[in-house]
């Protein structure tokens, strides 16, 4: 009968206790280099794999927050004026050019004065160049809209109030607004019927 092999001695409860923690703490630690190495092996992947950038670093005060606005665009409007000869008035823009932000309202104003001794009808044909970008300059106001009557030497101020449509093609950075006026026969017989003492219109 054969002898029963002897039994490798027991290690005391408190070192076994020891051992296993010191493998805790070794996964532990393991765990928490490999964590940190995922994010340059991420970043990496990302850059080189799929071409997406990455920013390093804080983003700058605020940016986290919101981007900063685009800028708004700028068209530049400009003024044109002028008569037809057998008008006789004095016609022309009072300022030549504005800077304007396409969706805003903005205002200018036209000079007229006739320098005829009796009262004279006109009436205004406006136009806008490029012609492309007539569909997207309104007029909210002008006085286009009717016919205009100066008596004998009167000046006077015309308004304009217009808005630039958003949608004007990205490649149309002026745009031209010009009047012409021409006189209105038929209605400058009527005022001159209606001024007592007025010489006969001439044709």
């Amino acid at each position: 009968m054969n002898a029963p092999e002897p039994r490798p001695p027991q290690q005391p409860a408190g070192a076994r206790r020891g051992a296993g923690l010191g493998k805790l703490v070794l996964v532990s630690v393991g765990a928490f280099a490999l964590t940190f190495s995922l994010v340059p092996l991420y970043r990496i992947a990302c850059e080189k794999v799929f071409g997406i950038r990455l920013e390093r670093g804080a983003a700058p005060s605020g940016e986290a927050q919101a981007a900063a606005p685009a800028a708004k665009r700028v068209v530049t409007v400009q003024f044109d004026g002028g008569v037809n000869s057998k008008l006789p008035w004095e016609f022309w823009p009072n300022r030549t050019s504005m800077q304007v932000v396409p969706g805003e309202p903005y205002e200018t104003t036209y000079h007229a004065r006739n320098i005829a001794d009796r009262p004279i009808v006109g009436s205004a044909v406006p136009s806008v160049a490029p012609a492309r970008a007539s569909g997207y300059f309104s007029k909210t106001e002008c006085f286009c809209f009717t016919a205009q009557t100066l008596q004998a030497g009167e000046t006077r101020d015309m308004p304009v109030r217009f808005i630039v449509d958003p949608n004007l093609p990205a490649d149309v950075t002026t745009v031209t607004l010009s009047y012409t006026f021409f006189k209105n026969d038929a209605l400058t017989a009527r005022a001159a019927q209606a001024a007592p003492g007025s010489p006969p219109a001439a044709p």
